[in-house]
C-alpha cells in the first residue's frame, strides 16, 4: 500500500470516528434540545406530512395529466379519491376503533392480571429446577412481567395522544390540496432560491434522491396498508380481540425493515396469552403467513427495487433512530440514511470527480 493510500484510510478512518462522537454526542444531549424539538414537531408536522402526501401523489396527478387530463381536473380527482377514500375508511372504522380502545382501557387491570396468573405458573413449573436455574427463570419472569407492563402502557399512552393531533389532521388536507396545485410554482421557487452555482448540481441530487428512495417509500406505505388489512381480517376471524388496533399496528410497524414484523407481532402475542395457548399458536400462524406473503409475493413485485444498502447499515440505522426517537426514528432511519448515503455518493462522483462549472 502506498503511502498515499496510506493517507487517505487514515483519514476515512478520523472522519468515521468524528461521526461516532457526534453521533454519540448527540444521543447524550438528547435531554437539552428535546423541548425546543418538541416545540418545532407542532409546527412542521402538519407541513411535513402534506409534502409527504403530496410527494406520493404527484406521479399519479402527472400519470393522469398525461393522458390528456385537464391538471386541474387531474389534480381534484386524485385528491378526492385519496381523501375521499381515507375519509370513508374513517368514518367507517373510526367507531370500531374507538369501541375497541375503550374496551381495551377498561381490560387493562384484566390483562395484568393475567399476565400476573401466567407468570405464576411458569415460576411453580419450574420450582423443581436447580436453584440457581430457578433464579434466573425468575429473574427473567420479572423483567417480562416489567416489559409487558411498559408496552401496555406506552401503547395506551400512544393511542390518547391521537386526539392530541386533530388540528394536524384538519390542515393536512388543505396543505396537501395547494401544494398539488402549485407544485410546479413551488420547483420554480427552489430553482430560484437556490444559488446560480447549485441549481443544476442540485437539481440532478433531487433526481438521484427521487429515483432511490420514491418507488421504495410508495411500496412501503402500500404493503404496510395491505397487510395491516389483511391482518384486521384474519384476526377478527380468529376471535381475536381488537382486531383493528392491532392491525394498524401491524401496518405502521411492518414499515420499519427486519425489525418491524417482531414489534407487530409483540402485542399480538402478548394479547392472545391472555385468551389461550390454542391462539398463541393461531397469531403466530397468522403472522408467519404475512411475512411470507410480504416477502414472496408483496414486497419483490410492489416495493420493487431495493436501496442498495448493506443490512448492516440498516440495523446500524435502525438501532440508532431508535435511540433518539424510539418507534418513530426507526420508521424514518433508512429513508434518512438512504439520502444520506445519495448525497455522500452525489458529492464523490458528481462533484469531486466532474465539477459543475460555476457559470450558467
Amino acid at each position: 500500500m502506498t503511502k498515499e493510500n496510506q493517507i487517505k484510510w487514515i483519514y476515512r478512518l478520523v472522519l468515521l470516528l468524528l461521526l461516532f462522537l457526534c453521533l454519540f454526542l448527540l444521543m447524550k444531549l438528547n435531554p437539552l434540545y428535546q423541548p425546543f424539538l418538541s416545540a418545532l414537531k407542532g409546527v412542521f408536522l402538519p407541513f411535513f406530512l402534506a409534502a409527504l402526501i403530496t410527494y406520493l401523489l404527484h406521479p399519479l396527478v402527472e400519470y393522469v395529466h398525461e393522458r390528456g387530463v385537464p391538471r386541474f381536473v387531474a389534480i381534484l380527482t386524485i385528491y378526492l379519491l385519496f381523501f375521499g377514500g381515507v375519509g370513508y375508511g374513517i368514518a367507517k372504522g373510526f367507531p370500531y376503533f374507538v369501541v375497541q380502545l375503550k374496551e381495551l382501557l377498561e381490560n387493562v387491570p384484566a390483562l395484568s392480571k393475567d399476565y400476573k396468573e401466567l407468570l405464576t405458573r411458569v415460576d411453580k413449573g419450574t420450582s423443581a429446577l436447580p436453584y440457581t436455574l430457578h433464579s434466573k427463570i425468575e429473574q427473567y419472569i420479572d423483567k417480562m412481567e416489567i416489559s409487558a407492563q411498559n408496552v401496555l402502557t406506552n401503547a395506551i399512552f400512544s393511542l390518547r395522544k391521537i386526539t392530541d393531533y386533530f388540528f394536524v389532521i384538519i390542515v393536512v388536507p388543505f396543505l396537501v390540496f395547494y401544494f398539488l396545485n402549485d407544485f410546479e410554482k413551488i420547483k420554480k421557487a427552489a430553482w430560484y432560491i437556490t444559488p446560480r452555482r447549485f441549481r443544476h448540481e442540485g437539481k440532478h441530487l433531487l433526481e438521484d434522491i427521487d429515483e432511490s428512495l420514491g418507488g421504495y417509500i410508495r411500496g412501503q406505505l402500500f404493503v404496510g396498508a395491505i397487510l395491516g388489512a389483511a391482518a384486521m381480517v384474519a384476526l377478527w376471524v380468529v376471535g381475536m380481540p381488537y382486531p383493528i388496533l392491532l392491525g394498524i399496528v401491524i401496518a405502521i410497524t411492518d414499515i420499519i425493515p427486519y425489525f418491524g414484523p417482531i414489534l407487530g407481532a409483540v402485542p399480538v402475542i402478548l394479547i392472545a396469552l391472555t385468551i389461550s395457548w390454542k391462539m398463541v399458536w393461531i397469531t403466530i400462524g397468522i403472522m408467519l403467513v404475512l411475512q411470507f406473503i410480504e416477502g414472496n409475493i408483496l414486497g419483490p413485485f410492489i416495493v420493487g427495487k431495493n436501496l442498495h444498502i448493506h443490512p448492516v447499515f440498516i440495523i446500524f440505522s435502525l438501532l440508532l433512530g431508535s435511540e433518539l426517537a424510539g418507534v418513530p426514528g426507526m420508521i424514518l432511519a433508512v429513508p434518512v440514511f438512504s439520502v444520506l448515503k445519495v448525497i455522500i455518493v452525489h458529492i464523490r462522483e458528481h462533484r469531486l470527480r466532474n465539477p459543475i462549472d460555476k457559470a450558467e
